[in-house]
């Protein structure tokens, strides 16, 4: 009888503390351990059993197929494995996990999924704001600008919604964003890009939505990356420049 699975695994945005208890006991009990290119490289240090298949992909760079990492998943939990297919960050946020799900049901092969914190969420949390403050916004958006045709997200219906953007993938065409952002909100507005968030490599970036695609290009910022904009962004300069003293990441604020 076949007992093999297919685990999908939010890994988090790279502090392995962040972490859940579910998902070090799945990796204890992996055969197989599938490693997407964001992930902490160490936390194969959690699945000491497993073999290491690496699957990376990332936007700009040679990538796996994913038809490839499917077929890979689907013939090792027919034989029998468990297989714990570790995405960076949250499974269900523009990590094709869709895809996945529906080609392994199809398969007839069991898919459980363990949450991670996105990057989107552990960015806000370096910068020390609420996606979601009352004060200044009516709910958050969260938006790849990497369609799979290429296509720029509906920028002017984004804006009008009032929501805080916390915009994924979007480092290669921050300009062309902000550019279209621009038709639609004020210079003024806050804006952020964080990239690494959570790790040791992490630098932040905290300005207006003006000047922000040539001072991300000035730092030299690039991905992986998380943009933020609007009015709850600007709580960022309220309360991150004290919590920098101690810390291994790289800051700028500008007006």
């Amino acid at each position: 009888m076949n007992t093999g699975k297919v685990t999908l695994l939010g890994a988090g945005p790279g502090d392995l503390e962040l972490l859940t208890l579910k998902a070090v006991r799945a990796l204890a009990s992996a055969d197989v351990l599938m490693l997407d290119d964001l992930a902490n490289p160490d936390i194969v240090t959690l699945a000491q059993q497993a073999r290491l298949i690496r699957v990376g992909k990332r936007g700009g760079c040679k990538s796996t197929p994913q038809d490839f990492i499917q077929r890979l998943m689907r013939r090792y939990a027919l034989a029998g494995k468990h297989v714990v297919r570790v995405k960076g960050g949250e499974v269900l946020l523009f990590g094709r996990a869709g895809e996945e799900i529906g080609y392994l049901q199809q398969a007839g092969v069991q898919v459980d999924i363990i949450n991670g914190i996105s990057s989107g969420l552990a960015a806000a949390a370096s910068l020390g704001i609420s996606l979601t403050h009352r004060e200044h916004c009516r709910g958050v958006t969260f938006v790849t600008a990497h369609a799979q045709d290429d296509s720029e997200p509906d920028w002017a219906t984004l804006a009008a919604t009032g929501t805080t953007l916390v915009i994924y993938m979007g480092m290669s065409r921050i300009a062309s964003l902000t550019t279209a952002l621009l038709r639609h909100l004020p210079a003024h507005t806050p804006a952020a890009v964080v990239q690494w968030a959570s790790t040791t490599k992490e630098q932040r970036l905290v300005t207006n939505l003006g000047g922000l695609a040539t001072k991300a290009q000035e730092a030299g910022m690039g991905s992986p990356a998380i943009i933020l904009v609007g009015d709850a962004v600007g709580e960022a300069a309220q309360h991150i420049a004290p919590r920098i003293a101690d810390q291994h990441i790289a800051i700028a604020i500008t007006a």
